[in-house]
């Protein structure tokens, strides 16, 4: 599925995108922002090969987990190289 497809769409699904956040919000996961939500959404639909019909989309979007938001957090720094001790002295 080309990407382009839902960047375009991003301004469209802007108040279901700010549902999403407040949820999480409200569920006491307070650094969640619409751009992870968003990238969160991009992981899981990579591999869509059928055209995904805007309503599809914004039920997408609604009907995110926080168990899965979290998977992916887990999952991405899993994959983000960085060295915890590069700014450690030893002593």
């Amino acid at each position: 599925m080309d990407k382009q497809q839902f960047e375009s769409w991003r301004y469209d699904v802007q108040p279901a995108l700010s549902s999403k956040v407040d949820e999480f919000h409200f569920l006491g996961y307070e650094r969640v922002t619409e751009d992870q939500v968003w990238a969160c959404l991009m992981y899981r639909l990579r591999k869509q090969k059928e055209f995904i019909h805007l309503h599809a989309f914004v039920q997408a979007i609604l009907s995110l987990k926080v168990q899965d938001y979290m998977t992916w957090v887990t999952k991405e720094s899993y994959r983000e190289k960085n060295d915890w001790f590069a700014k450690e002295t030893l002593v």
